[in-house]
């Protein structure tokens, strides 16, 4: 697959250095603590007993950080990533979501230090995770990440941070090409006044993505993505060796598209669409939300399909032939300016 000239993340500006503690200081937990207490996101830093490594737990408005990357620059941008992350979730419906407790986020400063966690805590599940190579996972609202470079950490907080906000505060699940589509809006960033803003249209990942599908005539038609989870496309599709990225850089052109596109027309119904999966009112046969409303029960591939479908035919009534006309011209539209560098 062609490679894009930048890769997805967060644009920062760098940190201003608190006065209060020595620069010695900052090689200790307890000297980070103190010095984590300047910013203001940070409600309450303390050391954190773990048997991974040294850490710190780290508090804010919406979030509880437990961390073992200690690298003093990256402690203090996370917690004002976090709190702007919420506030860009809860954009993307009309009304915000109350939330009365903090989310948990834990940050590792290795793979190793992940993968020995991952197997203290996830059960049957940990092998699963264990197979993600380079990234982060979700767990019974509990987000798990480790460092892969500050610009690539952010952007996969920002991506399974929006999983974690929607599994807490969501009534009904949602349909994979929704939740991972709307996923992919927090992959970049940038630090303006003192906070950080998604940009979804510079994420030059899957735009970069999106035109080598395009070029390459891939493009998975909008009555077969809609059907579609990460886990058929995991070893291509179709033919398509690259088709988990193809897939991923198309659900997120589709959102951007409902969000965007004819200056923002279909807007109210993809906010609809999400309301009434934070309240618990689509107008779903009652099978289906059962499974949707019971985060015990396993998803399966025909609860996406049926539910996607039903879901896109109620809140978008249109016929997906002529839809997809205007959706492959808007990713032609987006994907004009990106040039792809050839392996």
């Amino acid at each position: 697959m062609a490679a894009v000239l930048c890769a997805a993340g967060c644009v920062t500006a760098p940190a201003r250095r608190a006065t209060a503690v020595p620069s010695a200081g900052l090689n200790t937990p307890e000297g980070l603590a103190a010095y984590l207490l300047d910013e203001p996101s940070v409600l309450g830093a303390d050391v954190w007993d773990n048997p991974y490594g040294p850490g710190l737990v780290i508090s804010t408005r919406n979030y509880r950080l437990y961390t073992t990357h200690l690298e003093p620059l990256v402690l203090r941008q996370i917690p004002s990533f976090l709190e702007s992350a919420f506030l860009a979730y809860q954009s993307q419906l009309p009304r915000p979501l109350q939330n009365t407790e903090p989310f948990i986020v834990y940050l590792f400063g290795t793979r190793e230090q992940w993968e020995a966690y991952t197997r203290d805590t996830a059960g049957a599940d940990a092998q699963v995770y264990l197979k993600i190579e380079a990234g982060a996972y979700v767990a019974n609202t509990v987000c798990v990440a480790y460092d892969i470079g500050r610009r690539q950490t952010l952007s996969i907080l920002g991506h399974e941070g929006w999983h974690q906000f929607n599994q807490r505060l969501f009534v009904y699940r949602l349909p994979s090409w929704l939740d991972e589509g709307v996923a992919t809006l927090f992959e970049t960033c940038r630090f303006e006044r003192g906070q950080f803003v998604f940009d979804p249209a510079s994420n030059l990942i899957r735009l970069g993505s999106l035109k080598h599908t395009l070029q390459t005539g891939r493009m998975i038609p909008l009555d077969q993505l809609l059907l579609l989870n990460p886990g058929q496309v995991l070893n291509g599709y179709n033919g398509d060796p690259d088709g988990a990225t193809a897939y991923y850089a198309q659900v997120y052109a589709l959102v951007r598209f409902l969000r965007e596109d004819r200056h923002g027309l279909r807007l109210r119904h993809h906010h609809a669409m999400l309301l009434g999966a934070a309240h618990g009112n689509w107008p779903l046969d009652a099978a289906l939300l059962n499974v949707a409303a019971d985060r015990r029960v396993a998803l399966t591939v025909g609860w996406n399909m049926r539910t996607s479908r039903e879901l896109f035919d109620h809140y978008f009534e249109e016929d997906l032939r002529s839809l997809n006309v205007e959706y492959l011209a808007f990713c032609q539209k987006i994907t004009y300016p990106v040039r792809l560098i050839p392996r």
